[in-house]
């Protein structure tokens, strides 16, 4: 893993509008599909930034700190910037997503022995770029600036960022649930 100290955040508050219910509790191949990052996220002290439900069904957890977004619907940049604001500002951060059971510790681990001198640092499969992504400290300057809603991508092509693209094979980097079909499928190779 890089030299450089990281927290993993799992950015969890979304209301699941396409679902219909809250799909982080739902059962994906047998467990509530929070449960898979939370697992994945472990060598980095998980902390989740969590809407209602998804905190009263983690309240408690001691493999898993909980961080409350009162105000989901501002999306992911707001969820991300009260980590950022909560989080000591010499961590990188390693954002991963609540909907991506998929990914795994290896996958992240990955990400972050390519940090080295990189501020943003992100997985790339079949050209869609994926998750996790490496936030360097430099880069968490730049969280507060986004606009609202689903803007993370923003950091990817900052130009005052140092970016790089890690190819990957493994499709946990990109495939995510949506949908009440994807809970129940399977990606290929998943």
């Amino acid at each position: 893993m890089s030299d450089r100290k990281a927290q993993a955040v799992i950015l969890a508050a979304g209301v699941s509008s396409r679902v219909g219910k809250q799909k982080l509790l739902m059962d994906f191949r047998g467990r509530a599909l929070i449960e898979y990052p939370i697992a994945a996220a472990q060598r980095w002290s998980p902390i989740a930034v969590v809407g209602p439900d998804v905190g009263a069904y983690l309240d408690g957890r001691s493999d898993v700190a909980l961080l409350h977004n009162d105000t989901p619907a501002l999306g992911m940049s707001h969820s991300l910037a009260l980590a950022n604001r909560f989080l000591p500002s010499d961590l990188a951060l390693i954002v991963v997503l609540g909907d991506k059971p998929l990914v795994s510790e290896t996958l992240i681990e990955t990400i972050c022995m390519a940090a080295a001198d990189a501020d943003v640092v992100y997985p790339l499969y079949n050209d869609e770029p994926g998750h996790p992504v490496w936030l360097s400290p430099q880069a968490r300057l730049r969280i507060d600036g986004l606009p609202p809603g689903d803007t993370l991508r923003l950091l990817r092509t900052h130009p005052d960022l140092l970016h790089r693209a890690i190819e990957t094979r493994d499709c946990g980097a990109v495939f995510d649930v949506d949908t009440i079909d994807e809970l129940q499928g399977s990606p290929i190779g998943g």
